[in-house]
């Protein structure tokens, strides 16, 4: 199974926040936005594998801004990171300055997806190579994520979780 690096399973969607998505303080859902960043890091996820994929868990999501309503929002997912059979998924939103047109970086969010075959058994994915600075700090930082996640799960003992022990020990 040929490695590929991030930029090949990127995936960008581009809407706008309409009415009916919008709080009574006129400004997008939380719920539409992890909508949103689903299907992003579902067809990111796609590309990588090349399989069907299921969201195996939202790892993190930062709500930092409010998006209004008549936002142009950008949602930009891909792989930062491949396991056996699962994929770390980064996603960036974006919201578009109606004046200027700057885009400015409004939330992030850290999903895992699963690749599986027709009957929803899993199956390894290729691995991923990143090649810009951003995709190797979070590719190195992927690792601690998980340890973390299995720590906090229960399914790691803390003593084994060799980079996390590593940012505390010198």
């Amino acid at each position: 199974m040929q490695a590929k690096t991030p930029s090949e399973s990127l995936a960008i969607l581009t809407d706008l926040v309409l009415p009916g998505e919008t709080n009574p303080l006129n400004n997008l859902f939380g719920g539409e936005l992890l909508a949103r960043m689903d299907r992003a890091a579902s067809i990111a996820a796609r590309r990588h594998s090349r399989r069907i994929t299921v969201t195996a868990s939202v790892n993190h999501v930062a709500f930092n801004r409010a998006i209004p309503l008549g936002s142009v929002v950008t949602i930009e997912a891909k792989v930062s990171r491949t396991f056996k059979t699962s994929m770390e998924i980064y996603i960036d939103v974006w919201i578009e300055d109606r004046e200027s047109g700057i885009k400015n970086k409004a939330n992030e969010a850290i999903y895992t997806f699963v690749a599986v075959d027709e009957t929803g058994r899993p199956v390894e994915v290729p691995a991923i190579l990143p090649e810009t600075e951003l995709e190797k700090q979070r590719y190195d930082a992927a690792l601690r994520r998980k340890q973390l996640s299995l720590v906090l799960a229960g399914k790691m003992k803390p003593n084994e979780a060799t980079e996390l022990k590593a940012l505390f020990i010198e």
